[in-house]
């Protein structure tokens, strides 16, 4: 399959990378210093032990418009960066391209439906704690590397299994999701409750869910993203608010979210996309979500970093 990677930073860089080495022929699109490492030395997957993965032979750009009608776009810049890059994608994009988004949340696939029509868009949702530890490198923290695809109509098509197999036969706990709506709503349910809690304390997940303001805060966010998935028909679980309140006690002391990262270096954030996320499409379904509210307002002044605020 001919795949055009955008965006090769830790999720990007790692899935492509996987991808290559499965046989499949990947072009990166990077920019910087990566790029350049990348072109000359090849991409590298590095855990505590060191290099565990290299792939040497590297095909690499930082020209959208030069990729001719790949085959599969997958999609792994920040979200602020999409619509930018959705523009110059649907001039190489074929009638038969596929897209799938590894970003965080739902509103990415709202978005890029639009943009290249339903049938185009498969659904993904990439579990893996990884970044760019230096050019041409990416880091990554722990053994966790799973991946789950679909269909949004359920179908199990052939561009599905055939990502699945190759990522497989890479080592990657990937799996096909026949309610992938609902897999997606599963993880922003708990993001969206990490990432706001951990940027307005500026703690991690432990202290958070320790003090009985804090958690209280934190569960009504769990609370208002699910009433909002299943208003809008996302088959999540009645109990699944409590469930992301479980994760959140299961989870080490010292968890934060890249939000939570980008707050801290200054960088802009994803919260328009992430609790904001939640508070836009409240509003389209008229589902009250003061907590969400709350914390996309009080981040408000660092959405644009640290330069803005």
């Amino acid at each position: 399959m001919k795949i055009a990677v955008i965006g090769s930073g830790g999720v990007g860089g790692f899935y492509g990378l996987k991808l290559a080495r499965a046989g499949h022929d990947v072009t990166f699109v990077a920019r910087g210093a990566h790029l350049k490492a990348m072109r000359e030395s090849g991409l590298h997957i590095e855990n505590e032990s060191g290099i565990v993965e290299s792939l040497s032979n590297v095909k690499a750009t930082d020209d959208i418009l030069g990729l001719a009608q790949p085959e599969l776009i997958i999609i792994a810049v920040k979200m602020w960066d999409l619509e930018e890059i959705t523009a110059k994608l649907k001039q190489i994009a074929g009638p038969h391209t596929a897209v799938l988004s590894l970003q965080n949340g739902v509103i990415k696939d709202i978005m890029l439906k639009r943009a290249f029509g339903e049938a185009a868009v498969m659904g993904g949702v990439a579990y893996v704690a990884t970044s760019i530890g230096r050019p041409g490198v990416i880091k990554q923290v722990g053994p966790m590397q799973r991946i789950k695809l679909g269909e949004y109509d359920g179908r199990q098509t052939e561009r599905c299994k055939e990502l699945v197999q190759a990522f497989a036969a890479m080592g990657v706990d990937a799996t096909l999701a026949d309610d992938i709506e609902r897999v997606l709503w599963e993880k922003y349910s708990f993001l969206v409750g990490l990432s706001s809690m951990t940027c307005l304390t500026h703690l991690t997940i432990g202290p958070v869910r320790e003090h009985e303001g804090s958690r209280a805060l934190l569960q009504s966010i769990f609370d208002e993203v699910v009433a909002l998935a299943q208003a809008r028909n996302v088959g999540l679980p009645p109990d699944y608010a409590s469930q992301c309140m479980q994760l959140a006690d299961d989870v080490a002391y010292s968890m934060t979210s890249s939000m939570f990262h980008d707050l801290e270096k200054g960088n802009r954030l994803e919260l328009p996309w992430l609790s904001g996320g939640v508070v836009s499409l409240a509003r389209e379904a008229g589902v009250p979500v003061p907590a969400n509210t709350f914390a996309t307002q009080a981040l408000a002044p660092y959405v644009n970093g640290r330069a803005q605020a």
